[in-house]
């Protein structure tokens, strides 16, 4: 028994393959602790977007506008006929229904300047803005008689004017429209719809108004966070933005004009222009006002890839590093002839494994590339005096302190790209493929298998 004992632990000690069988196995008992350490970042990553979200909605959430819209009620007539069994007559009797009318401005003219601050509840931080509006347009006249909607049946002592927006919370200024010469002060009212409804006053004097085009304007300062998106109601909608923020995004269905766009460290201006025939709805809607979200557009103010993100990134290289490190150990204990214990491999990997906890923890309280630098520094700084006891000598664990460090800057240097990350990932891992096949062309595998 202690013979066979002896043999399968010289055949441990001085087979290549079982040295390849052990660090195999190694490898794959190393993807246990480094799965947990990627559920901490992924923990991490939603508590972020958790309190963002608490942040966003005390200071006020996204913003799309539509308006000024006028609402227009008239009367519509439905005649009913009964047979009187008394006096063998029938009696028609004639019910007033009171119907509504949304008629949108011809010209919409909307100019934003968004101003954004970092916001920040504990150690978590995310990006808010004041939109400063100032919109302008007209009104046409009003004439629903293609509708058949005669003028006498129209309620012009009761007509109003509507604007719409989901984020009535973040209004900060009085909302007040001046149509024709005639200032309105604006009230909310509140619905089940994602869109909530802000109503004048009735138009004081509307039927003179409506004979001829109205021009209006009002401006209003909303508090918002992520994004800014606007309705294009008119016949003509013209939109300029202006922000100081550096990373804008542009969303819904229409693009900025290239003129009208610009993007630089110090911010973003950008111009829409949008007309009726770009759109698919109508100027005057009966009844209710459908959802026309779907046609909104505007900026997406995009917070840069965060430390979560970037670190969730670089854990997914992780069994590339474990993998590759430990292969260096073992093309050294091969080519060397030293014995490197299977706890030492141990050891080894999991340091590995805690630069990610050192990185996620370090990042939430600084920038990344300082928490990088530190973790790298440390995990590579422990790994090499480590291997300085085992290996007997500088010259190996200077090998693996190189190859370490060109490993991390690898990495970083991945997550710091977009659109290039494939390509120098795969350029990069296909130059490690040949420089491990160069390494090991002169091992003898057919000695002590």
């Amino acid at each position: 028994m202690e013979n066979k004992n002896g043999k399968f632990s010289t055949w441990l000690k001085e087979s290549i393959t079982s040295r390849m069988l052990v660090v195999g196995i190694l490898i794959l008992i190393l993807l246990i602790p480094l799965q947990f350490v990627k559920e901490l970042i992924y923990e991490r990553g939603a508590r972020q977007s958790e309190v963002i979200r608490e942040i966003n909605e005390k200071w006020g959430n996204e913003v799309i506008l539509s308006g000024p819209i006028l609402k227009v009620p008239y009367k519509t007539y439905k005649k009913t006929e009964t047979f009187n069994a008394e006096t063998k007559k029938y009696v028609t009797k004639t019910e007033t229904i009171i119907k509504t009318a949304f008629v949108f401005p011809d010209n919409l003219d909307i100019k934003a300047d968004i101003k954004t601050k970092n916001n920040n509840l504990s150690i978590y931080n995310t990006v808010v803005y004041t939109a400063d509006m100032d919109v302008s347009g007209t009104f046409p006249e009003i004439d629903l008689s293609p509708q058949d909607i005669k003028p006498e049946d129209i309620m012009w002592d009761k007509v109003n004017i509507v604007i719409q927006t989901s984020n009535i919370k973040g209004i900060k200024s009085s909302m007040e429209v001046n149509l024709d010469g005639t200032p309105m002060a604006m009230n909310p009212k509140f619905t089940k719809e994602y869109l909530n409804t802000i109503q004048s006053v009735v138009i004081p004097g509307f039927e003179i108004m409506a004979k001829k085009e109205m021009p209006f304007s009002f401006n209003a300062k909303i508090n918002g966070s992520e994004r800014l998106q606007f309705i294009p109601i008119g016949k003509e909608t013209k939109v300029a933005m202006s922000s100081n923020w550096h990373s804008p995004g542009f969303n819904g269905n229409y693009s900025p004009m290239d003129e009208g766009r610009s993007i630089t460290d110090t911010g973003f201006t950008a111009q829409w222009e949008v007309f009726q025939i770009n759109r698919e709805f109508e100027q005057v809607f009966f009844q209710a006002l459908p959802d026309l979200t779907r046609f909104a557009f505007g900026a997406d103010l995009i917070v840069p890839v965060n430390e979560y993100q970037q670190t969730e990134r670089t854990a997914k290289y992780g069994f590339l590093v474990i993998g590759l490190t430990l292969l260096v150990f073992l093309m050294i204990q091969i080519g060397s002839k030293l014995y490197i214990h299977p706890f030492q491999y141990v050891m080894i990997g999991l340091a590995l494994v805690m630069f990610y906890t050192l990185l996620i923890s370090i990042s939430e309280h600084s920038s990344f590339l300082k928490a990088y630098l530190i973790a790298a520094s440390a995990v590579l700084l422990l790994i090499s005096v480590y291997s300085r006891f085992i290996l007997k000598g500088w010259k190996f664990p200077a090998l693996i302190a190189f190859s370490l460090a060109a490993l991390y800057g690898f990495i970083y240097v991945i997550i710091q790209l977009e659109n290039y990350a494939l390509l120098v990932g795969s350029i990069g891992l296909f130059a490690i493929l040949a420089i491990v096949m160069f390494a090991s062309r002169k091992i003898d595998w057919g000695n002590n298998q």
